[in-house]
């Protein structure tokens, strides 16, 4: 059995360092999804993802490759996969901030999975707080209006299938090693991702291609950080700090791409934070394990 450690802070360290370089990552997708195929920076993503995991999986004694539970990890790096996808989609013609703010409806659809999938029974409080945070994001789509995106129901499908492979995560993380799991996320995204790549490869420029792996070292290095953070803290704590991600995105916006949320968008993320905070509050009294880290890919 590998157990949890009680360190918060140390959680709440790893989980802020994280919440950077996924910002910073997202940046540079962004900018990639204006010049070169969805599926091929997602795919670079995951090689280097690959590289890095038998790297750090090596380090550990133990059968870290070895599994108990073969088709939940594979299940998990499906999720990642579609996460990932979905994210690049929603972010290139969404500005950084709107995309983070729909994100962050992640806590309250895991509240909302945790009814089939882990046999919970949700009270009046959660059902008005799923309600409340739809309501944010279709304050920040606005659909009907001149100013809706497609891109944003993207995001919508990345906060799902993240959502989904935080709840098989937790469900393994008393049992698999952290090398384990991402190991086989590595591993199974790949393989799905290199049977796609031949249909849609354009040949990268030096500096895509560089900027393609930074992206994708990035990316892993903050996947790494946040299973580490859920280590050593539970989610209903690392929860509320994640939020500051926003602020990162919208710094990064604006000096990358000179764009700032509107007013409505503020209004949709202030919804939404205040009613994932009130879910991490209500599940730190319940089931603490079991709440997503907003902000995470």
């Amino acid at each position: 059995m590998i157990g949890h450690v009680d360190r918060p802070l140390h959680g709440i360290g790893l989980n802020l360092a994280a919440s950077v370089i996924f910002c910073t990552a997202d940046t540079i997708a962004k900018t990639l999804a204006e010049e070169l195929p969805i599926v091929q920076i997602t795919w670079t993503r995951y090689m280097v993802f690959a590289v890095m995991a038998p790297l750090l999986t090596t380090r550990r004694n133990g059968a870290s490759f070895h599994t108990g539970m073969p088709w939940r990890q594979v299940a998990r790096g499906m999720c990642l996969v579609g996460s990932s996808l979905f994210f690049i989609l929603g972010i290139r013609d969404v500005g950084l901030t709107e995309a983070a703010t729909i994100g962050f409806i992640g806590p309250i659809l895991v509240t909302f999975l945790a009814i089939p999938l882990l046999g919970e029974r949700v009270d009046a409080r959660r059902w008005i707080a799923l309600a409340g945070g739809m309501a944010g994001v279709l304050v920040v789509l606005r659909p009907g209006s001149g100013t809706f995106h497609l891109e944003g129901l993207y995001r919508v499908a990345s906060a799902l299938f993240w959502s989904l492979g935080v709840i098989l995560t937790r469900r393994m993380g008393a049992t698999e090693r952290v090398e384990t799991t991402m190991f086989w996320s590595a591993a199974s995204g790949l393989i799905v991702l290199s049977a796609v790549i031949p249909f849609t490869f354009v040949p990268p420029t030096g500096m895509q291609l560089l900027l393609s792996l930074t992206q994708g070292l990035l990316s892993s290095t903050g996947q790494w950080l946040v299973i580490l953070a859920l280590r050593h803290a539970a989610v209903s704590t690392l929860a509320p700090y994640s939020y500051v991600q926003l602020l990162w995105t919208t710094i990064a916006g604006f000096l990358v791409f000179g764009t700032l949320p509107d007013q409505l968008t503020w209004v949709g993320a202030t919804i939404i934070v205040a009613t994932g905070l009130h879910s991490a509050l209500r599940e730190r009294q319940a089931v603490p394990a079991l709440l997503v880290v907003p902000g995470a890919r």
